[in-house]
């Protein structure tokens, strides 16, 4: 996930630009995401495939490779390039000298959205899901996770360090990014296919979110690594019981509070009561989370396990429907109209390294992630061929940790391209790839579109 723009420097870019005009072009915005999303996961649904591929494609046609009508400005592009400013510049009177703060202003408004959209996916996932079904898979999805994140991070750093020559820095960078695990993506997925229930999935889940612990402290790890040439145990002690008292003191916590929660909810007379009280349950896990250095994601998550738990799972589940609807495909476009296809172009010399590169690690980030689910031994009904590709997509985490590498000066354009081009391949073929494992069962949906 990407970290939210501070509060006071948006309220700022407001003041001195017109906040009727970030408005309109938040507006416009949430248009053409929408229109992309419905358009692109209808057709995908009509043809057999995952919507939300059809959400990311869709993303990408809108987003900076295409239409530059969803662009951000850490992309490198500036408000010129937005025809959302072109456009309000003929019809509502956009100053000059006013465009880059009302850009980077309706951009940051469209993050925080794009978060908030994978918060309450995570929520819904949650709600979905079952802490006794998650202990029972318990230790398969540790195992899973574990593998998820030894198995890319140690054949990526050898492969480039030893095939490559690059120097260890930068190769221990590029094995932390193998490292990561897309949960939003898979999870999706696994609810369109009726999967999320299922034990690979619930596998798949657990260790999509332990992966996401690691990698974390991994690239904590190598981040601190890259900047002062030593590594601080105490650091990695403090990630490591921190996430671990997160998620197992937060859990009992709210399950403490939930009976109290819902007696307080059912003694409301207002409209939506319980819908609201829930959602600000999620919120105030999330930012615990976000507080003590984990991804605000897995709060959501835990908050989605806590209320599953209540007599109130199933009428949380339908009404938090129309909000997923609203904020999760804003998230999806998004990552989809970050994915810079300009760096697949071979005409350029440049790339041409970078995509020798990148082949290799598209190999690497496919088969570290695959042979996880051949970890699981004993249970020969289980899909391990579907739980290993649930693990293949590295989607907006990826990006993040490629960001954090070139952020600490730990690799340089050429390897930051390779490193996009392999997030840009695994967040687009895992979710075909699921249907297709998934394929003993017709496609259906557990959520509305």
């Amino acid at each position: 996930m990407t970290w939210f723009y501070p509060v006071f420097a948006i309220t700022t870019e407001i003041q001195e630009g017109n906040p009727s005009l970030i408005l309109a072009g938040v507006l416009l915005s949430l248009v053409m995401i929408y229109f992309a999303s419905k358009i692109g996961g209808e057709l995908c649904s009509r043809i057999g495939l995952p919507s939300v591929l059809g959400e990311l494609v869709g993303g990408v046609i809108i987003g900076m490779s295409a239409l530059k009508l969803i662009i951000f400005p850490e992309s490198g592009l500036s408000a010129e390039d937005s025809l959302i400013i072109q456009l309000l510049q003929t019809t509502a009177n956009l100053t000059s000298g006013t465009e880059e703060v009302v850009f980077h202003s309706m951009s940051e408004v469209i993050s925080v959205l794009s978060e908030l959209g994978v918060i309450i996916l995570l929520f819904e996932i949650g709600l979905k899901s079952e802490i006794k079904e998650l202990i029972r898979v318990g230790p398969s999805a540790i195992i899973v996770a574990i593998g998820g994140v030894a198995f890319p991070f140690l054949l990526g750093t050898l492969g480039v360090f030893y095939l490559f020559h690059l120097p260890l820095i930068p190769s221990v960078f590029i094995g932390a990014v193998l490292t990561a695990t897309s949960i939003g993506i898979t999870a999706k997925v696994l609810a369109e296919l009726g999967k999320l229930s299922s034990e690979e999935g619930q596998i798949i889940i657990g260790a999509a979110i332990l992966d996401d612990i690691l990698g974390i402290i991994i690239l904590a790890v190598v981040a601190n690594l890259a900047k002062t040439g030593e590594v601080e145990i105490s650091q990695i002690v403090y990630l490591i019981i921190t996430a671990a008292t997160f998620l197992i003191g937060i859990i009992l916590i709210g399950r403490l509070i939930s009976p109290w929660l819902v007696t307080m909810i059912n003694g409301m007379k207002t409209r939506g009561s319980f819908l609201l009280t829930s959602i600000v349950f999620a919120f105030i896990f999330s930012y615990i989370a976000n507080m003590i250095e984990l991804e605000g994601i897995l709060g959501a998550f835990a908050a989605g396990l806590v209320l599953a738990e209540t007599e109130k799972r199933r009428e949380l589940e339908k009404q938090i429907i129309p909000i997923a609807d609203i904020f999760v495909p804003i998230f999806f476009v998004c990552v989809g109209a970050k994915t810079d296809l300009s760096v697949l172009n071979p005409t350029i010399p440049s790339n041409r390294e970078s995509l020798i590169l990148a082949s290799f690690l598209i190999v690497v980030a496919i088969i570290g992630k695959l042979v996880t689910g051949f970890t699981v031994w004993g249970q020969p009904h289980l899909n391990k061929l579907a739980i290993g590709v649930g693990m293949i997509p590295r989607g907006e985490v990826g990006l993040v940790f490629a960001g954090v590498g070139a952020a600490t000066g730990a690799f340089n354009s050429s390897i930051e391209a390779a490193i996009i081009v392999m997030v840009i391949a695994t967040t687009f073929i895992a979710p075909p790839l699921l249907k297709i494992v998934f394929k003993d069962k017709p496609f259906q949906e557990e959520t509305a579109n």
